[in-house]
């Protein structure tokens, strides 16, 4: 036991460096976050007019749920008054505005769809708060943020003073506290079940619509998710590294979808390398097997285990590999073999999904798996083995340019979580499947520039399968357009023929059942006046009837 509280203890000593790392990486991002590309929403108010703002709102997206990329949501907005931190159900009658009660319950009446709602910035996690209101019907979250934004030399002592923002000012108080860095939206790691997408408000500019809404006021905004469009290419990024789970199911799936889109969109690989130099690991290798080329490059080690298993340099290795293997077959932005080498390696030598199976990831000096993973799929070995060494290698303490480019570009591009998708330039928001990641490229496109395919599939509810049948859904395949048109569109003959079919069987069918309709009613009456007999001497004034069954007589 105390073997094992020493290793437990050196481990964190050892990874110390490079966690300290991602939270100073972290928090720099976050305070230079206006000047880094990537945030695609605009948030702005319709109604009442007066608020509306030339430019907007400024506002956080957050990094998770799903925004619908080239288009808009305009709804009314209610304020539930609550953070939502609850597990309760979420009272729909406790909300602004409320211009009539219920003359029943007493309480205003439930929020009327579609909506978005506003709510507080509390004590959960921003997932939870989102889910709760998706479950409540909200097409959209916005929460107001509770905290003063303030650089530091702002603030005065405790938590007094003003703080000065382009969106107007901000006082703190002993309740209101300030905080010098806008917050993350970040994924909880539970938000893979939210589909609709969220925002947080700046103190000072949720406070005034807060007030329009407890006034019973009527208040409309708009939000909107716009990609640039450049041209007729979509060039796309995915920041990632071999070891993270939350991408793998993508990079099993997605070759089929960016073949079928082609030279129309450009993709390129991105792996999250840590600086070792500039975090104190290549002075006297203070990061051990977290690093590779005497500490200059590293990754954390998956396992958390710096003895055995996968460390953090094994990391590095094989994301080196990878850009070595994109650079050899991937100058056509698609690189169908690189995607068949992620998916081969996915199956025979470690799926970060299911980090406890039995796997053989390439370990630093046995590259035996990844070696037969690239046979399999016919990439050469030695191609790449001398790739990864006219770039530097990972052994010597040199550097190596490729892994250093990562390291650039990623503070170029601002990239703080991984996986992070970015397509022309603007990160992509919410899970990253083969559907989202398809729509938004989709969305990328110069207006009336999009391929084939996006035409046939984009928003299908089975991307994956459009893609590979050509079109979305039916039970039919695509009939072909001599006119060139997308898969999948049928033409004006079928269309007629379809429908004269279509009719001929309903008329049919309608006739013999309008011809045995009449042969029952016959037959009914043919029964009813076989019961009666008439009779030859009836009276004056009428014809007498008797009825054989019961010897009744009737007048008729």
């Amino acid at each position: 036991m105390l073997l094992m509280k020493i290793l437990q203890l050196l481990t964190i000593a050892a990874l110390l460096p490079v966690y300290h790392a991602t939270v100073i990486d972290l928090v720099d991002d976050v305070r230079n976050l206006d000047a880094l590309p990537g945030i695609s929403s605009s948030f702005n108010v319709i109604f009442p007019p007066a608020f509306r703002r030339p430019d907007g709102y400024e506002h956080r997206e957050a990094l998770f749920g799903v925004p619908p990329y080239g288009g808009e949501l305009a709804q009314n907005v209610y304020y539930a008054d609550s953070d939502l931190c609850g597990d309760d159900p979420v009272d729909k009658t406790g909300n602004y505005p409320c211009p009539a009660l219920d003359p029943v319950t007493g309480k205003c009446k439930d929020w009327q769809s579609p909506f978005i709602l506003m709510v507080d910035r509390g004590e959960c996690t921003f997932v939870h708060k989102v889910r709760r209101a998706q479950q409540a019907g909200a097409s959209a979250v916005i929460i107001a943020d509770n905290s003063c934004m303030c650089d530091k030399q702002d603030q005065s002592e405790g938590h007094g003073g003003t703080c000065q923002h382009n969106s107007g000012q901000c006082t703190c108080t002993s309740e209101v506290p300030c905080e010098s860095f806008f917050p993350i939206m970040a994924d909880d790691g539970s938000g893979g079940d939210i589909t609709i997408p969220s925002l947080l408000l700046y103190k000072q500019d949720a406070d005034v619509i807060i007030s329009q809404l407890k006034s019973n006021t009527i208040v409309q905004v708009q939000l909107t998710w716009n990609l640039p469009a450049p041209d007729d290419r979509v060039e796309w990024d995915l920041w990632s590294n071999p070891t993270e789970p939350i991408s793998s199911n993508f990079q099993k799936s997605f070759r089929p979808a960016v073949e079928s889109l082609g030279s129309s969109q450009f993709f390129t690989p991105h792996f999250y390398i840590y600086d070792g130099v500039s975090n104190n690991c290549h002075t006297g290798n203070n990061c051990g097997t977290l690093c590779t080329n005497h500490g200059r490059y590293c990754a954390i080690d998956p396992d958390n285990n710096l003895s055995e298993g996968i460390s953090g340099a094994d990391v590095v290795a094989e994301s080196l590999r990878r850009l070595c293997i994109w650079d050899t077959h991937g100058g056509d932005g698609v690189g169908s073999k690189y995607w068949m080498y992620l998916e081969e390696f996915l199956k025979d030598c470690y799926d970060p999904s299911f980090p406890n199976e039995p796997r053989s990831f390439p370990k630093i000096n046995d590259w035996t798996c990844s070696n037969n993973v690239m046979k399999k799929v016919g990439i050469d070995s030695n191609t790449i083995e001398s790739c990864i060494n006219f770039s530097g290698g990972i052994t010597d303490d040199v550097i190596n340019s490729k892994l250093k480019g990562e390291i650039d570009k990623k503070i170029e591009q601002g990239v703080i979580i991984v996986p992070t998708t970015y397509v022309n330039t603007v990160a992509m928001r919410g899970s990253i499947s083969t559907s989202s990641v398809f729509n938004t490229i989709c969305a990328g496109f110069l207006d009336g520039t999009a391929p084939e395919i996006c035409g046939s599939c984009y928003n299908c509810f089975d991307v994956a399968g459009c893609v590979h049948e050509g079109y979305c859904g039916g039970s039919l395949p695509p009939s072909p357009s001599p006119s060139g048109g997308k898969k999948g569109s049928v033409s004006g003959a079928t269309l007629v023929l379809s429908l004269l079919i279509t009719v001929g069987v309903m008329g049919g069918g309608g006739y013999v059942y309008y011809r045995r309709t009449q042969r029952e009613m016959r037959d009914q009456v043919r029964g009813i006046l076989a019961e009666y007999m008439p009779l030859d001497d009836g009276q004056e004034g009428g014809t007498q009837m008797v009825s054989k069954a019961g010897g009744n007589m009737a007048n008729i």
